[in-house]
């Protein structure tokens, strides 16, 4: 079984919503796991657009990087820019993949406004995960992107 971690900046919003996914479409193929450079705890958009989509991700908390350090990982998936340009420190992983997706959180606006923003980067946090568990874990190929 494949252990992937998901890596962002807070640990609140595109890193819990991979997570989630990877959990539920994984099928068993993989340990999926999420963590921040920093903790910023569960965003509540971030449940409720999940929860729209079926996904129920009520237990996650936020986690930063350093507890999983000393474990290692098939995969690390970062899924912000800021993530992708840290030098990681005690962990180690085998493939590093980044997926530029933009902070919902950072969309300033009325609130129906930010829960579609919120929607739309679950929508592409949910294209690359799928995409990643077609072509990696169930093709046993490595993803190109």
């Amino acid at each position: 079984m494949k252990r992937v971690l998901v890596l962002c900046t807070g640990n609140s919003c595109r890193s819990q919503m991979a997570e989630g996914y990877l959990q539920f479409y994984a099928q068993g193929k993989a340990l999926a796991f999420s963590a921040g450079l920093e903790d910023h705890g569960v965003n509540p958009y971030t449940l409720k657009v999940m929860a729209e989509d079926n996904i129920d991700i009520t237990s996650h908390y936020s986690k930063r990087l350093n507890v999983f350090r000393g474990q290692h990982f098939d995969y690390l998936i970062t899924v912000c820019d800021e993530a992708d340009k840290e030098v990681l420190k005690g962990i180690s992983f085998q493939h590093k993949l980044h997926f530029s997706i933009p902070d919902p959180a950072a969309f300033e606006g009325p609130e129906a406004e930010k829960m579609e923003e919120f929607r739309r980067v679950r929508e592409l946090v949910k294209k690359n995960v799928l995409k990643f568990i077609g072509q990696v874990l169930f093709e046993n190929s490595e993803l190109v992107v």
